[in-house]
């Protein structure tokens, strides 16, 4: 697998990976499965050990990223955003070959096709080698959808949104009431908080930042999705 280190923000399906080098961590986005799903690795730099957000699709592409990554980082966690199927095709046997643990929120963990490890809920703090992430419970996507940040000391946050957040608007919900409570979340948990400069990786198609996206907060509470 090739693996691009000019990070952009997108990636092809069936293309390269692309890899993101920070101070403490490495990211890499590869796009997986028939629904152009992205699956985070996070590598600390540190200790070796990694992360993966979102198992999707593709166990096969996935080892075969791991193996591509520099010294072979051991798996140690797998975390799902969300209980949508496209998000976690790969979770059981990437965590099987791996011997990873899998992490879930609680209100999501009961449709998942393996019994999560660790249950998280809204300020706990995951860490990856040595590296803390911290857990935003983002409700209306679905019950317990999740997004993931790392707050880099050395620059700017980085932010996992699953399908809670993506560049145009809000995910996906499938009544007023989920949509005003997804909606609340975005702008109170990730808009009020983080700054302009976070930049935020969803769960299907390219990056983006907070404050390119700002500016249409209204305007998709407007229009009610």
């Amino acid at each position: 697998m090739d693996v691009l280190e000019n990070y952009t923000g997108h990636v092809d399906p069936e293309g390269p990976a692309a890899r993101r080098t920070l101070d403490a961590l490495t990211i890499t986005k590869i796009s997986v499965g028939p629904m152009d799903n992205n699956a985070y690795l996070l590598v600390c730099r540190s200790t070796n050990e990694a992360l993966l957000i979102d198992a999707a699709n593709d166990h096969e592409r996935l080892a075969d990223l791991l193996a591509h990554s520099p010294d072979r980082p051991r798996l140690r966690t797998i975390v799902t955003t969300h209980q949508h199927a496209d998000h976690w095709q790969a979770l059981e046997a990437t965590a099987a070959a791996h011997g990873a643990n899998t992490a879930a929120h609680e209100l999501d963990a009961s449709v998942l096709p393996v019994a999560p490890d660790v249950l998280l809920d809204h300020g706990d703090t995951i860490n990856v080698g040595e590296v803390p992430l911290s857990i935003i419970h983002l409700r209306g996507h679905t019950p317990g959808s999740i997004a993931v940040v790392y707050d880099d000391p050395n620059g700017h946050p980085h932010l996992f949104t699953g399908d809670s957040l993506f560049p145009g608007g809000v995910g996906k919900t499938t009544s007023a009431d989920n949509f005003a409570s997804l909606i609340n979340d975005v702008e109170d948990r990730l808009f009020a908080v983080l700054p302009d400069s976070t930049w935020f990786y969803p769960g299907h198609g390219d990056d983006s930042t907070l404050g390119k996206e700002r500016p249409s907060l209204a305007e998709w509470r407007s229009r009610g999705w």
